[in-house]
């Protein structure tokens, strides 16, 4: 099978596209710095020529609102005209777990706005909301350090694996269309305080983390359900105190 992927130089995708070839399939691993950019449509159409699926796993380079706004509205409509050309049958998008609750932010309007537009088009789609990254659990971190102190929430979370979503990613982009939304998370649910203290703790990082009600995420003030998936996500093996061991 023909597949693209859709920002294929990032983390995700290139574990992504790294599954999906050793499974015998053809990959195109799509973006800007190959000469396919879907913000502006430069050479989507020929990248998705013959492709059956198309995984979009692209991020804006800015978090600014109107940057990140601009970036998936303008994305998510050159990739569905570009997929009704090309004779697409199943269309998968990498969002957020919490994205309809956390409207306060910017970017999660955006993420919103992307998937408003998937779900016009006309090609048989699966929307995909994953937990935080464990990986990414270092820049939560430091969103939140002040001097040698990280104020942080104890709002639950149930953070994945990077490698773990690519997994799903793959097997999901193989099968039939949901037509709605599929929620991954990490086995383990634990509080954003705790999380980032067994981090720095691994990491021999002597900053404190202080748990603080009125600390926010990245400028979103959250509870125990927004940042964690709802009944039945599918579900990573990878555990964080195992990652955090190898890593």
């Amino acid at each position: 099978m023909r597949i693209v992927v859709i920002g294929g130089s990032g983390l995700i995708g290139r574990s992504l596209v790294s599954k999906l070839r050793q499974e015998g399939h053809e990959v195109i691993a799509a973006s800007p710095s190959s000469g396919v950019n879907a913000v502006t449509g430069e050479g989507l159409a020929e990248a998705l020529a013959g492709a059956k699926v198309v995984v979009d796993v692209a991020n804006s380079p800015s978090w600014a609102d109107q940057d990140v706004l601009d970036f998936f509205e303008s994305s998510t409509r050159n990739l569905a005209a570009a997929e009704v050309a090309a004779g697409v049958s199943h269309h998968v998008a990498l969002s957020v777990v919490g994205t309809d609750r956390l409207l306060s932010s910017g970017y999660f309007r955006a993420k919103l706005a992307q998937e408003n537009g998937i779900k016009a088009s006309t090609i048989p789609h699966t929307i995909v909301r994953a937990t935080q990254f464990f990986e990414f659990v270092g820049s939560i971190a430091q969103s939140a350090t002040d001097g040698e102190t990280v104020r942080v929430p104890e709002a639950m979370m149930q953070p994945i694996l990077s490698d773990d979503v690519a997994a799903a990613l793959a097997e999901i982009a193989l099968g039939e269309p949901h037509n709605g939304i599929v929620e991954l998370a990490g086995p383990e649910a634990i509080r954003q305080d705790e999380l980032v203290r067994q981090y720095l703790r691994a990491k021999q990082d002597n900053r404190q983390v202080v748990t603080d009600p009125g600390a926010r995420y990245y400028g979103i003030l959250l509870n125990d359900q927004s940042l964690t998936p709802g009944e039945n996500p599918i579900l990573g093996p990878t555990r964080f105190g195992d990652w955090l061991a190898r890593s």
